[in-house]
């Protein structure tokens, strides 16, 4: 435990060190069977976009029980190794008690956490921030599981049709626009955060408002 609710894992694998900073409800406080896991890009992290939208979510929703569980993987940029990254830490969250499970993945990650979603029942729905289209091909997999997206219509490295395709080879799935904004989603963390919150308790199953 790094802090009261902030516990350092580490997962010690043949081909690498797997770090997930979880965090856990406060004692005291009801926890609900449900969880989020975030990734991040090619270049991996753990703070995700929008200025460190992962470390808000973390504090935020845990403190309402439900847990987040933040992965930096092994290998970042490989799609394969990043996937199984992700999806021992949904299985960790799992073990621990979550029946529902939302991934959320940025740039690279978007497409990480689809596969994930695609592969594990566990999982009830997709976060992306602007996702690659790439390795998004199995979406139809998601089987109209939701999908939340956004992206920047200013995005300087991946194009906003890039999240577009997804959504059509998803066949499901609601696309926010972020005006003006780029790949780092540097100004719309106000915009995210709402809508996370609107969207979140039911895709979760869970009480929080």
């Amino acid at each position: 435990m790094v802090t009261r609710t902030l516990r350092h894992v580490e997962l010690f694998t043949m081909r690498g060190l797997v770090t997930i900073l979880w965090h856990q409800v406060p004692a005291g406080q009801p926890a609900q069977p449900a969880a989020i896991v975030a990734c991040g890009g090619a270049m991996g992290g753990l703070l995700g976009p929008a200025n460190g939208l992962y470390q808000e979510l973390g504090d935020a929703w845990s403190a309402m029980g439900v847990p987040v569980l933040r992965v930096s993987y092994r290998r970042p940029n490989d799609l394969d190794s990043c996937c199984l990254d992700v999806a021992a830490a949904v299985q960790l969250a799992a073990d621990a008690g979550a029946r529902r499970v939302v991934v959320m993945g940025h740039s690279f990650g978007g497409a990480v956490a689809v596969r994930v979603a695609v592969a594990m029942d566990e999982v009830s729905g997709v976060v992306t921030f602007a996702t690659q289209s790439a390795g998004c091909e199995v979406a139809p997999g998601l089987r109209g599981r939701p999908l939340l997206m956004f992206h920047g219509d200013a995005d300087e490295i991946l194009p906003l049709e890039s999240s577009q395709i997804v959504t059509a080879m998803a066949g499901v799935g609601e696309l926010v626009v972020c005006e003006g904004d780029g790949h780092l989603l540097a100004h719309s963390a106000t915009l995210i955060s709402n809508r996370l919150t609107d969207w979140l308790p039911a895709v979760l199953g869970t009480t929080t408002a």
